[in-house]
């Protein structure tokens, strides 16, 4: 069923071949081209190469018509089908067979070198593609005939993963330990590192100085009495500052700085006064 399948292919195909009627092969040494008739050929026509499946054929066939005169059935190369004279490359000796199983050897020849070169690679290729295949088939009917390894969980077996770096707290889900660059672990940040910023208050502070109060002279209780005697000059006092008020007046209580300052002895004054 599988040759029936099997499409057949065409390897090489050469418009003009001679064919030679050959003598028995006399010892072991090969044939020589030179025995034949060289210039008085049995046979010209067409030489065709095809393939199918593993087979190729070497078919003799009429130039106009068609019609197959001879085929050579070739099972290996080089092998008995196909052999190659001792004395030139451009002539062969091949094995014909009919379909009642008997078979003779003739012998063929090109008039061009290169029509009998394309005529040997094309054997070679299409018996190596079959070298080929067959190391392919090979291997795979060894491997599927090893016993397959069954890596499926059995009914009822389980499997326990333990899985490293991994703390569990108390209450909570377990948390990867985080690593740095070469494997270190990331240590938390000193205590007091975070900078609390107090709340504003609720006076708010001017952005001005508050002066000192002025002390009052006590002469009198007259504001003409300010001016001293020039000629007895007045005793140096130093006052302590007096206490910034804390009250919504922000200048102070004058009359309480006032009161603070000593009172001075009254001096005699060379001033008339009106």
């Amino acid at each position: 069923m599988a040759t029936e399948l099997e499409y057949e292919s065409v390897l090489c195909v050469k418009p003009d071949v001679s064919v030679y009627r050959i003598p028995p092969r006399a010892s072991n040494r090969g044939y020589r081209a030179s025995d034949w008739k060289l210039d008085q050929p049995d046979w010209t026509g067409r030489l065709r190469i095809t393939s199918k499946g593993k087979i190729a054929y070497i078919k003799l066939e009429d130039k106009v018509s068609g019609e197959l005169f001879a085929q050579a059935p070739v099972e290996q190369y080089p092998g008995i089908a196909v052999e190659t004279v001792a004395d030139s490359s451009r002539y062969f000796v091949i094995r014909i067979q009919d379909g009642t199983g008997r078979s003779a050897f003739i012998g063929i020849g090109f008039t061009d070198r290169g029509d009998a070169f394309d005529f040997n690679v094309s054997l070679q290729d299409h018996f190596k593609w079959v070298k080929q295949e067959t190391e392919i088939s090979k291997e795979s009917q060894e491997t599927d005939n090893r016993p397959k390894l069954d890596l499926g969980f059995k009914e009822g077996q389980t499997i326990k993963l333990s899985i490293g770096n991994i703390t569990t707290k108390k209450g909570g889900t377990s948390k990867p330990r985080a690593t740095g660059t070469g494997g270190l672990s990331l240590l938390p940040p000193p205590p007091g590192g975070k900078v609390t910023i107090p709340p504003p208050s609720s006076v708010a502070i001017s952005n001005h100085v508050t002066p000192p109060p002025i002390p009052k002279s006590n002469h009198g209780g007259n504001d003409a009495d300010i001016l001293l005697d020039l000629d007895s000059p007045a005793p140096v006092t130093t006052s302590a500052p007096a206490p910034v008020s804390t009250s919504s007046d922000l200048w102070g209580d004058f009359s309480t700085a006032s009161s603070s300052v000593p009172n001075q002895a009254p001096q005699p004054s060379n001033w008339v006064q009106f």
